[in-house]
């Protein structure tokens, strides 16, 4: 199991079907930004269904693996959003 942050750019017609998709692997933590603990099989999975979804010609996605999740720290500034529960 790793701790990963995925961010997407992806056109506009395709937001809401890869934030769908994300939705189901991860916390939305903010716009185009999820993060949470996941599976290596699972994040597969999810990358699979990104891959069908997205045009790699357009869109972008980023996916930061973080195996030593206690080496991290987190800082927000703003208000933060409600419903995450896998905090760094």
């Amino acid at each position: 199991m790793s701790y990963c942050i995925i961010t997407y750019d992806v056109g506009e017609e395709r937001v809401n079907r890869v934030r769908k998709i994300l939705k189901r692997y991860l916390n939305w933590v903010q716009n185009s930004v999820f993060e949470g603990e996941i599976g290596e099989g699972k994040l597969e999975k999810c990358l699979y269904e990104l891959k069908r979804v997205i045009k790699e010609d357009a869109d972008s996605i980023y996916i930061y693996r973080l195996e030593m999740r206690d080496n991290c720290r987190k800082l927000i500034i703003g208000q933060e959003k409600e419903g995450v529960f896998n905090l760094i």
